[in-house]
């Protein structure tokens, strides 16, 4: 299976617009990215595309053209997460684009001391800044839902002047949603801005991507021009490289990790339950000891990048744990495929697992061989040898 990936360079700093210029310099389509957002049912406005040069490089520049009425309208996070639930965008743009707005909403909520739905947004609560978070996500849709990865991005200095008044660079949103992400304090002015802080907090792994072949190359253009770098954004579209000759990929995940020397076994084994349920790729526990010669628990989790937010939060609500360790890691996993076989009591799966055309593992479905031993009253072990049996035999048949 083939292995896309996204990989993001803020030369110049990165935000909503720049990224929805990129992707359109790779092309993606202007016309179908509004045809999706125009279900938002949010009236006036239009995307300007044009092309720009910072520093002599070349690449796209767009522009959310809204009317002054719609362009100072301000939402609150109800508002905005009422408008995309009821859009016609595609359940994983919903899902990535509410993520987007709730690690804004949750930041600014933090920084002023309020909950999550007293917040009003308003450079955010915009048309263009929805129009850019909808677009992104809609980008990742049309790009066939790449891995994203990022290099850290620059965050600049100085100040700038918001609703709340003049405050610095970074502004406090960008370097709240950027807690615990890779970043460079460089340049001068802002560089990167809360949407463009989200993006990346929201759908990428900040680090170098694996070794990737380049198809696409593009630049999204910023509209302010820096004296010290070219203000693009770059993107670069590909297929990660597989591990030596063979088929078979190297995939970056994450790890999340906390120690638990206060939680029962019966909060554990719900919550490795409810990982499993949001996507996480596996769960374990280990007992550890800890400070002061206690005893404790190290719980494990393995997930795509994309995945990373939501299972560090469940982590953080349903254990005792007060904080998440993050890492990446390379995992070669083999191809797989289930063949079907038949046994006396019924048919069971039989996970494959391949290096090219070569069988290295073949295990009977664990819980295939647990329903047919219950209802034929037949021991566990026989149903299982009996699915391995037949499955060598299809294979010397065959």
């Amino acid at each position: 299976m083939t292995r896309r990936i996204l990989y993001l360079e803020p030369v110049g700093g990165i935000a909503g617009d720049m990224f929805l210029a990129a992707a359109l310099d790779v092309g993606v389509s202007l016309e179908e990215v509004e045809r999706q957002l125009r279900t938002l049912g949010v009236p006036g406005w239009h995307i300007k595309r044009t092309t720009a040069v910072r520093h002599s490089i070349s690449g796209t520049h767009v522009d959310v053209v809204a009317d002054e009425q719609t362009e100072h309208a301000h939402r609150s996070y109800r508002d905005i997460e009422r408008l995309i639930t009821a859009s016609g965008l595609a359940p994983r743009a919903k899902t990535r684009a509410l993520d987007v707005f709730r690690l804004i909403g949750l930041a600014e909520a933090h920084i002023h001391g309020v909950t999550l739905d007293t917040i009003h947004f308003h450079e955010v609560g915009a048309v263009d800044s929805i129009v850019d978070i909808c677009a992104a996500a809609v980008v990742l849709e049309l790009l066939g839902d790449p891995e994203v990865f990022c290099s850290p991005p620059p965050l600049g200095s100085g100040t700038t002047r918001i609703a709340h008044g003049v405050v610095p660079v970074p502004v406090p949103a960008t370097l709240e949603l950027l807690r615990d992400v890779p970043v460079k304090f460089e340049g001068v002015g802002e560089l990167t801005t809360p949407t463009g802080a989200a993006l990346i907090k929201a759908f990428a792994t900040v680090s170098a991507p694996p070794s990737m072949k380049v198809a696409r190359i593009g630049y999204g253009v910023g509209t302010k021009d820096w004296k010290d770098r070219a203000n693009v954004l770059r993107v670069s579209i590909g297929e990660a490289m597989t591990a030596s000759t063979s088929s078979t990929p190297v995939q970056t995940l994450t790890v999340l990790e906390c120690n638990l020397d206060d939680c029962t076994p019966q909060v554990i084994g719900a919550l490795m339950e409810q990982a499993l349920e949001q996507g996480a790729l596996d769960v374990w526990v280990a007992p550890v000891t800890m400070k002061k010669s206690r005893p404790g628990h190290l719980l494990g989790v393995l997930c795509e990048p994309a995945k990373r937010e939501a299972l560090t939060w469940l982590l953080l609500r349903e254990s005792t744990s007060l904080g998440v360790r993050a890492s990446s890691v390379e995992r070669i996993a083999l191809e797989r495929r289930f063949d079907d076989v038949k046994t006396p009591w019924g048919p069971v799966r039989v996970k494959i697992g391949l290096r090219g055309d070569q069988v290295l593992n073949a295990t009977p479905e664990f819980d295939d061989c647990r329903a047919l031993a219950k209802s034929s009253g037949t021991p566990l072990k026989d149903v299982q040898a009996a699915a391995m049996a037949a499955w060598h035999q299809s294979n010397r048949s065959g």
